[in-house]
């Protein structure tokens, strides 16, 4: 479900009541520890957290129109999702993660490539995200990125 909203102030304003408690208690650990260089706009409907142009003009290949995308958060249709393209980006990032979210959560992870779905809001590891967030610095997801596109 993407949203029309073009701030981050209306994406939330449109949020249902049941979900706005849950989004804005990841959103703040999401900005917390969000590295520098990056910041917080709306991207594919989403909240996103990107590389402006302002630090990689190159923007993302796939729309140079668009800042590189590191990070979402949306309230979906049947959960809460993050997406975070550095898990299947970095094996050693996705393994930390798994670890960390069986020790801390009560049920299975569901995810998919770069997808974490959070079906139950209050099974959500909040702190665990964050610290997902801050795992990667600007210059490094720059790195991984520009390997990656440039095989």
């Amino acid at each position: 479900m993407q949203s029309k909203a073009t701030s981050p102030q209306q994406y939330l304003n449109e949020l249902p009541e049941d979900r706005k408690k849950s989004i804005n208690k990841l959103r703040q650990q999401i900005l917390d520890n969000l590295p520098k260089g990056m910041e917080e706009q709306m991207n594919y409907g989403m909240l996103g957290y990107v590389i402006p142009h302002s630090v990689y003009p190159d923007g993302y290949h796939c729309n140079p129109k668009l800042p590189l995308p590191f990070m979402n958060l949306a309230s979906q249709k049947n959960f809460i999702a993050v997406y975070s393209m550095a898990l299947y980006s970095k094996k050693e990032l996705m393994d930390w993660f798994t670890s960390e979210y069986a020790k801390q959560c009560k049920y299975k992870l569901d995810m998919g490539k770069s997808c974490i779905r959070f079906k139950r809001i209050d099974d959500i590891p909040f702190e665990l995200i964050g610290e997902l967030t801050a795992k990667v610095t600007t210059k490094e997801w720059i790195n991984i990125y520009e390997s990656a596109i440039k095989k």
